[in-house]
């Protein structure tokens, strides 16, 4: 069964109007519009996947009568024409909640919440998992040249001319490639700061390049 299946299912086991309810009369009669409105043409999308809420409705001026009641509970509704038919519609997940909310599908909001609290912990994940990424890419193509350029200085008289600090950092460097430039700095006696080893094998690069241009 569907996500939208569910929450059709569950607003038609609703009583039309809740004695109970502390809510005002208009304000019942509001959540009746907007309930009754989802039962006979609405639709929400698979919240694993999309956050998407619709109403399907056949005039502009009970598509404004429904956005206007959403919108004046809180909830960011939008409105599209397709084709003949005039698009209500929520895209963030915290508008979608609210709306179940305001409908009365109580276990619905449950669930929803539940998908709502696990994607974003997934997209947390991969986010962190893509910044690592693009650090490590970065850490390997800054080894690889200056692992190159190292290598280049030291086939040539401007080897011996480097002082011993960039000299310490090229020779570990060359023993650690795969470790950044702020823990290579680390690994000298005594440590330096990232900007301090940057500094350094900058030197080497720029020797490098020089060499290249002669």
């Amino acid at each position: 069964m569907s996500f939208s299946s569910e929450v059709r299912g569950e607003i038609e086991k609703l009583k039309v109007w809740d004695n109970k309810s502390n809510l005002k009369q208009e304000d019942q009669i509001a959540r009746v519009c907007v309930r009754e409105a989802f039962l006979q043409n609405g639709s929400i999308s698979d919240p694993n996947k999309v956050y998407h809420l619709e109403f399907s409705l056949g005039t502009l001026k009970k598509a404004k009568e429904i956005m206007q009641i959403l919108n004046s509970n809180g909830i960011n509704a939008k409105q599209i024409k397709r084709r003949e038919k005039h698009i209500v519609y929520i895209k963030e997940g915290e508008d979608i909640s609210n709306c179940l909310a305001f409908i009365g599908a109580s276990s619905s909001v449950l669930r929803f919440e539940e998908i709502r609290v696990m994607r974003e912990m997934r997209n947390q994940v991969n986010r962190k998992v893509n910044c690592e990424t693009a650090n490590l890419t970065k850490t390997v193509n800054a080894s690889y040249e200056q692992v190159n350029a190292i290598n280049k200085v030291k086939k040539t008289k401007y080897w011996k001319e480097l002082d011993v600090g960039v000299k310490e950092i090229a020779e570990l460097r060359l023993e650690n490639p795969e470790l950044s430039i702020e823990a290579l700095g680390k690994k000298l006696n005594p440590p330096i700061s990232k900007s301090g080893a940057n500094h350094r094998l900058r030197k080497i690069i720029e020797i490098a390049n020089e060499i290249g241009e002669k």
